[in-house]
């Protein structure tokens, strides 16, 4: 078993000779204290302008050396010296001093031994030297990933890891620049098939400046853990924005209900009430029909998961049952019922003096019945494909092994 410890370096000339000969001095007792038999060490200079690659070309016997003329960027260091290897377990740790490499022993059991298909070194804790102003930021993006993806994370954006190889293809594709960990953390723990594994880790001050921006890099951080909530679990943000729509709805609705149960009547000024709470709660009612097919579609694409994606959870369950259709044909009815008065009245006279309230709720539950009936005519292709998926999976994998068969 193999561990490959990348060292992507940019303009780290002040640091990369210490870090190289501790991640040399560590990797006798990595081998001794892990199921690892070998360990090899990557530096990737990653368009250095400084004497980085000099240096670091110092130790060509024992580390090998990738020089990038340009600047690609933090993870196209990673993913280069992982290209480059066959190692078994990838591993990649800062090349500023901030990260002990004898850390990795814990890491790699925490893989090997653990089960965990990414194991990290968690830097925030009360011995950690990480300045405040990142802690505050790291804290944020983990709280926040922790709420889209429903599984606790401490540390997004940390430094120090090992990755299980043959899993790396379930966090691809991941970034090439310094958002590069936070994306993989994300992925990770919203795909919900790839274990993730923190460990309080050593973290001390790095040596050299940093050539991380708070702001911009701050900001590009919180990009990549939506985006890849978007991806993995759109059903979560959408899910709460309904909520929230739905909520802001009813919550205008009591004013102009009190107020009708107390007079018998209603105040022109409730129009507004009514106008905003109706768009309001179709918009949230539109977005939980919504969050239901997304969660459907994301599994028979993303994930590949045919057999969830066929189960429903109770909104399925609901849109499939026998008495699906009685609720949009209540809704329609009752929605006509408001205004059946100022229908008579309209053929009968050429116009209608019916309160403007009416024709307000008589709009909502017409939308709810269309939306529910939108819904359920999607669901039911979604069922269609994941059955066509389903069985094309399986006339693939049988005519594998006819083949197979046949080459014997």
């Amino acid at each position: 078993m193999k561990l490959l410890i990348a060292i992507p370096a940019l303009n780290e000339e002040e640091a990369i000779e210490s870090i190289v000969e501790r991640c040399l001095a560590a990797r006798e007792e990595i081998i001794a204290g892990s199921d690892v038999t070998a360990v090899e060490i990557t530096v990737v200079s990653d368009g250095s302008t400084d004497s980085t690659a000099e240096r670091a070309r110092a130790y060509k016997d024992e580390i090998h050396l990738i020089e990038f003329p340009q600047n690609r960027g933090y993870g196209a260091a990673i993913l280069e010296a992982w290209s480059q290897s066959d190692a078994e377990l990838m591993g990649f740790l800062d090349a500023d001093g901030t990260c002990d490499p004898r850390f990795f022993t814990t890491l790699c059991n925490a893989v090997l031994e653990g089960g965990a298909d990414v194991a990290l070194g968690c830097r925030l804790h009360k011995k950690s030297q990480m300045p405040r102003v990142r802690r505050v930021g790291n804290t944020l993006f983990s709280t926040l990933l922790t709420l889209l993806s429903g599984r606790s994370v401490r540390d997004t954006a940390s430094g120090m890891r090992v990755v299980r190889r043959d899993r790396l293809e379930h966090l691809m594709p991941l970034p090439t620049g310094l958002h590069f960990t936070p994306a993989m953390t994300a992925r990770a723990v919203l795909r919900g098939d790839v274990s993730l594994s923190e460990t309080d880790m050593p973290y001390h001050e790095r040596t050299g400046r940093s050539k991380l921006s708070v702001i911009k890099d701050g900001f590009r951080f919180l990009g990549i853990i939506l985006d890849a909530a978007f991806l993995y679990r759109p059903s979560r943000p959408l899910f709460v924005l309904a909520i929230l729509s739905l909520l802001v709805a009813v919550g205008l609705m009591v004013s102009p209900i009190l107020h009708y149960l107390r007079h018998q009547s209603l105040e022109e000024w409730m129009i507004y009430r009514f106008i905003v709470s109706q768009l309001l709660g179709t918009v949230g009612f539109l977005t939980l029909c919504t969050a239901y097919l997304s969660r459907r579609i994301v599994r028979l694409t993303v994930l590949s998961r045919r057999a969830d994606a066929l189960s429903r959870g109770p909104l399925g369950r609901f849109l499939t049952s026998p008495g699906f259709w009685l609720l949009p044909t209540l809704l329609l009815a009752f929605g006509g019922w408001l205004v059946w008065g100022s229908f008579r009245e309209l053929l009968a006279t050429g116009a209608t003096a019916e309160h403007w309230s009416r024709f307000i709720a008589m709009a909502f539950f017409a939308s709810l019945a269309l939306i529910l009936v939108v819904t359920r005519i999607l669901d039911h292709s979604l069922s269609l494909i994941g059955g066509w998926l389903s069985y094309r999976g399986r006339l693939s994998g049988s005519l594998g092994d006819n083949s197979a068969s046949s080459n014997d």
